[in-house]
């Protein structure tokens, strides 16, 4: 039963998620050989405060970039 965790910054649409969850299932199907009712997908929303790379917040990463 595989279960896969995908965790990203807030601001993704419903449909997006949506197509998410039925794009990585298709994966493990095609992939794995796994049944669909036996894949479970978990999307975790994480703040753009509580995200950092390249040595900053996101926050902080975003708003750098929109001023350039």
């Amino acid at each position: 039963m595989p279960y896969v965790n995908v965790q990203i910054t807030k601001g993704a649409t419903r449909e997006q998620k949506r197509k998410v969850v039925e794009e990585m299932t298709q994966t493990l199907v095609s992939v794995l050989g796994k049944k669909p009712e036996h894949i479970h997908i978990v999307i975790q929303e994480i703040e753009t405060d509580d995200w950092g790379f390249a040595g900053m917040l996101t926050t902080d990463y975003l708003n750098k970039k929109s001023t350039e």
